[in-house]
């Protein structure tokens, strides 16, 4: 069993907390959270142990779940791994490059398993297509949401659109050869609205939108690639994969198909909706977590694949800062 503690009981900790108690790989053995009135109500809420003193949490834990702000990411993070601790962190993995590349350099010395909540990863939408031989060459992804003050200190990138951009790094597994965005503060000091176009190193390409002022919310990823065309919603949880094939002699009345002339070839659209397995994803990926440490071996989400994605986030912002000083 795995002696876990959770740094930060806000909105999202709180959760943490409760699904953590549900895993029977793991301990929690307290919370630490920095407000006094916070920690005693999710004392008596979840029942755990309130800790006064965060570095006492860690000596106590073999790992620690991190849930603060993103700019005391790094500090929480060091000081866990600085004591061979095993560490899990919300997305953003820090706030600056800097700092996760540091991270990947302490966790690398304390050789210890270290992950970080990519939540997306395991929609259940998204698990549904990868078992598809994915190489898409031209992706769109739309994440909208109404309007709400959390979370508005930060740019809708690193806030909203870095889901998306880790999830296309993962797919697409090629270099960025060039970034192109523009944004807009609408409400907020930062931009309330992004879009951004990467073009990588294979060819392929991708157009990311996000925004946090829309009157309605949307996540949607669409990938073209030869002879497929993949759908995911990640809100609905749906997905639908569209193959194009040769015609087949027998046609199985199980699929829908369509079939059309191509020069002097017929060839077949075969339309199917892959089976969708409901599933807390970030029950799973604490799970995942529990693997990797028990197991020895890799978590799904690793400091390295977050610091990627934090990189082209902020190569988004900095082309979209040039164009406002323009």
């Amino acid at each position: 069993m795995i002696k876990i503690g959770v740094i930060g009981a806000g909105h999202l900790g709180s959760i943490h907390l409760r699904l953590l108690k549900e895993i029977p790989e793991y301990e929690v053995v307290g919370f630490y959270d920095r407000d006094p009135e916070r920690a005693a109500l999710m004392e008596k809420e979840h029942e755990v142990k309130a800790w006064d003193d965060m570095n006492g949490l860690i000596d106590a834990c073999d790992a620690v779940d991190i849930v603060t702000p993103t700019v005391s990411h790094y500090e929480c993070a060091k000081a866990a791994l600085k004591k061979f601790k095993h560490i899990f962190i919300e997305k953003p993995i820090t706030h600056t490059v800097e700092e996760a590349k540091s991270l990947q350099r302490i966790a690398r010395e304390a050789n210890v398993k270290a992950m970080v909540g990519h939540v997306e990863r395991f929609n259940p939408a998204f698990l549904a297509v990868k078992d598809q031989e994915l190489r898409p060459l031209f992706i769109e992804s739309h994440r909208l949401s109404q309007w709400n003050p959390r979370g508005t200190d930060t740019s809708v990138v690193l806030d909203q659109m870095i889901h998306d951009i880790d999830i296309i790094l993962c797919l697409v597994g090629a270099g960025i050869k060039k970034v192109s965005a523009s944004g807009v503060s609408v409400i907020s000091e930062t931009p309330d609205i992004a879009n951004a176009r990467i073009e990588f190193d294979n060819g392929a390409t991708a157009n990311l939108t996000a925004s946090r002022i829309s009157f309605r919310n949307m996540r949607k990823m669409r990938m073209f690639q030869r002879k497929m065309y993949l759908s995911v919603d990640f809100l609905n949880k749906t997905c639908e994969v569209i193959h194009m094939n040769d015609a087949d002699s027998t046609p199985d009345p199980t699929k829908n198909k369509i079939e059309f002339k191509s020069g002097d070839a017929t060839k077949t659209l075969t339309f199917e909706n892959p089976k969708v397995t409901p599933v807390n994803s970030i029950r799973m990926e604490f799970e995942e977590f529990a693997k990797a440490i028990l197991n020895d071996t890799e978590p799904p989400v690793t400091l390295e694949q977050a610091t990627a994605a934090l990189d082209t986030a902020y190569l988004i912002m900095e082309k979209i800062n040039q164009l406002c000083i323009v």
